[in-house]
């Protein structure tokens, strides 16, 4: 008997092939129909795994927490670990910024989502915090990732430093000192600003948290 056509589905196929889609041609363009003719099967084949485009989405938020590496969290250092784990879950939505302005606002109901969630928060009461806090830590860490992924700085401003010049002198200023500040100058705001904030982060939970065993 000879090999199939097309490779065998399944829902975690299904799911990594829907969020290049999104990737490429952004969320409005993810329609089973779009998906089946990317995937050269027939639309009703998918239904077979996925049950609507509500578990649609549920399959691509599966897929993007399993990327994600949480081992960070397991860190005896906090600082440290804290950092491993917003960089991963940014580069993981980097990836996929395609779906992250639908995703972003769903309910979290997938295990695999849940099961992060649940692994930073008992990781920021084993490294000390209290219960009470660490909510609003991890929705500050939501904040900082996501919203680095979802606005990029420096693409909106479209000048060169000098082109805000009478009338934004303070702006001018501070993109020409951030231009001349590191090698890959405004190119690489966005990353450096990331970095900064999740610095100033780490540095409000130290007040919480203590030094590091490595301080």
């Amino acid at each position: 008997m000879g090999r199939p056509t097309n490779p065998l589905l399944s829902r975690e196929a299904i799911a990594l092939t829907a969020l290049d889609l999104a990737a490429e041609e952004g969320p409005d363009a993810l329609t089973m129909r779009a998906l089946a003719a990317r995937m050269g099967v027939r639309g009703p084949s998918l239904y077979n795994h996925i049950s609507s485009k509500d578990d649609l989405l549920d399959a691509m938020t599966a897929q993007i927490s399993r990327e994600m590496d949480h081992s960070g969290l397991e860190s005896d250092d906090w600082r440290s670990g804290l950092a491993a784990y917003a960089r991963s879950y940014r580069q993981v939505f980097l990836r996929h910024h395609g779906i992250l302005p639908v995703v972003a606002r769903r309910p979290v109901q997938t295990p695999e989502a849940l099961a992060g969630y649940d692994a930073l928060a008992r990781a920021l009461v084993r490294w000390g915090l209290p219960d009470a806090e660490t909510a609003e830590v991890s929705a500050a860490f939501d904040y900082l990732v996501l919203g680095s992924v979802l606005e990029t700085y420096t693409a909106g401003f479209i000048r060169t430093p000098d082109g805000y010049r009478p009338e934004y002198p303070g702006l001018a200023d501070s993109l020409e000192a951030a231009d001349a500040a590191a090698p890959d100058g405004l190119a690489g705001l966005d990353e450096r600003g990331f970095e900064r904030g999740l610095r100033l982060l780490l540095d409000g939970l130290a007040v919480r948290l203590g030094p590091t065993p490595s301080a």
